[in-house]
């Protein structure tokens, strides 16, 4: 039967079945009321957290990162709820994250480069009066005593206090004392208020450390003192003995009478240099920056683990390379039987997590236990991990172990990819074995495995866990001013400035990472503008 024109544009009219399952899945996609209602509630979950996390940032005075958190939640709401806008719908998540985790943490490790961020120096010049004032606060001899009542919001302790006069007022930590009405009394004492929960000496007992380091302030004069319990049942005015003159800048010791001045180094100074700690976050500028290659007891160790550091790298790369390619070539061949089963060998340390495998080696170079001095050499009492240069040669054959099957997995790919053709022209132009390597075998490898060398290199540049898990970076430099080991490379180095010991100095540390980022990028810069010229003379 012969067709119409007429019937042939009715059938191109009808939706064919490709077309009708398409608009199935696009409209299954698309969700029902179902699926619209999920997308509400998770977005107007997302919306209460932004609003929460902008009020709190309002209230520290970060306006900026409040407006920020807003308008990134109203985006949100804009892009998902809206038809259309796909590529946004995917790309949001990631670029959140991507500026959260990497580009957020970078600006403030830059930033916190620029200041004497650290123990001592890491909050707010009021915070810093307040803690020291309270830090010598004495009780007042013969001071009035307070009927207590403490209560509980959100978690936060607070004083309801009764003065002598019958006056009832309420306070925190944080918040001086203010006047309130409409408290439930009882026998002229104050015992509860609406919006707080009342603490009963049961929990009073539970949390009797954390009530008896309350100090609420009397008003916003920290020379006035502040009332503290010792029973949470009476309060008493305590009153520090250093006087706060905010005019001059200067805190003045009653007991010594030595007045400490804001020179403007963070912290209250003595004419003869001695601070009160602790002190208040300050810029700073480019001093971190100098004291690295200043300061004779900060340079000296900062090059010394700048030398490991690059000295580690390299040997790491080459080392890990030459025996990945070694048995690359050796498992190749193809005279070679059961090669599989020698692979699955070869690869097995890459199978084990690193830090594992650094502890177990650990505990195998252990100079009295260990299965390297007591089994293999007969009970020697080889320093393996104390000794400098040894413990140096350990951690090259700790990484050698762990990363040449790495190696072996790239080289094998890479030399499998080498055409046949080429190798079989070398030879009969007369080429023997070792000049086919050199002049073909290894100008192709090096095209394809150069990226992954570079990659490598900058992994070991920052190869935290096998250092700090093998040696902790020891043994201990104890010449120098900044907690360093004769093995620690730049990062162990930084983690340890930054987090171990008494004394953290997260400006210092923050600048050191700076230094390392830009070792890192040049040196790939470089090694990259390197490979693209040696691919372009291939």
């Amino acid at each position: 039967m012969t067709m119409t024109t007429e019937d042939r544009e009715v059938a191109a009219e009808q939706p064919t079945a490709r077309q009708r399952r398409a608009a199935r899945i696009a409209e299954a996609a698309g969700g029902g009321l179902g699926l619209i209602i999920l997308k509400v509630v998770l977005l107007g979950l997302i919306l209460a957290l932004a609003v929460y996390a902008a009020l709190v940032l309002f209230r520290t005075g970060q306006w900026v990162a409040a407006a920020l958190v807003l308008a990134v939640a109203l985006l949100a709401v804009w892009v998902y709820m809206g038809r259309g806008r796909l590529p946004a719908k995917y790309l949001m998540p990631g670029l959140i994250f991507l500026f959260l985790f990497q580009v957020f943490a970078a600006l403030y490790t830059g930033y916190v480069a620029f200041t004497n961020y650290g123990t001592g120096h890491n909050s707010t010049k009021d915070s810093a009066v307040n803690a020291l004032m309270l830090s010598a606060q004495e009780r007042v001899p013969d001071s009035a005593a307070y009927d207590l009542t403490i209560v509980e919001q959100l978690g936060d302790f607070s004083f309801l206090v009764t003065d002598p006069d019958g006056e009832v007022s309420i306070g925190g930590a944080e918040r001086p004392l203010e006047e309130v009405d409409g408290a439930e009394m009882r026998g002229g004492k104050a015992v509860a208020l609406d919006g707080y929960n009342t603490l009963q000496f049961g929990d009073i007992v539970a949390n009797q450390e954390k009530i008896a380091e309350i100090a609420v302030p009397l008003s916003d004069d920290p020379n006035d003192g502040a009332l503290r319990t010792p029973d949470g049942s009476k309060a008493y005015v305590y009153v520090s003995k250093l006087v706060y003159d905010e005019a001059a800048g200067t805190m003045t010791d009653t007991s010594t009478g030595k007045v400490y001045s804001d020179v403007g180094t963070g912290a209250f100074t003595a004419e003869d240099g001695t601070e009160l700690k602790p002190g208040w976050q300050i810029m700073v500028g480019f001093d971190n920056f100098v004291r690295a290659f200043s300061e004779q007891s900060i340079r000296g160790p900062f090059f010394s683990v700048l030398a490991w550091t690059f000295a580690f790298a390299l040997l790491s790369v080459l080392t890990c390379f030459a025996l990945g390619l070694f048995l690359a070539i050796v498992f190749n061949d193809p005279r070679m039987k059961s090669k599989k089963y020698y692979r699955v060998i070869m690869i097995l340390p890459y199978a084990f997590p690193g830090f594992l495998s650094a502890l177990v080696w650990a505990g195998m170079m252990n100079q009295e236990f260990g299965f390297l001095n007591v089994v293999l050499f007969g009970g020697a009492d080889i320093p393996w991990l104390t000794n400098e240069w040894l413990a140096k040669f350990s951690i090259i054959l700790v990484n050698l172990w762990l990363g040449f099957p790495y190696m072996f997995l790239i080289c094998t790919g890479a030399l499998q990819s080498i055409p046949d053709d080429v190798q079989e022209a070398a030879r009969v132009d007369g080429a023997n074995a070792w000049q086919v390597f050199r002049s073909i075998k290894l100008p192709l490898l090096l095209v394809a495995v150069a990226p992954l060398l570079i990659s490598s290199f900058a992994f070991n540049f920052n190869n935290f866990s096998l250092i700090y898990m093998l040696t902790g970076g020891g043994p201990r430099d104890a010449s120098a001013g900044v907690n360093v080991g004769a093995t620690d490379i730049l990062i162990t180095m930084v983690y340890k400035v930054a987090f171990v010991g008494s004394s953290a100095d997260y400006g210092l540390a923050s600048a050191f990472s700076i230094i390392i980022f830009i070792l890192v990028a040049t040196i790939s810069v470089i090694a990259f503008r390197r490979t693209k010229a040696l691919e372009d003379l291939n």
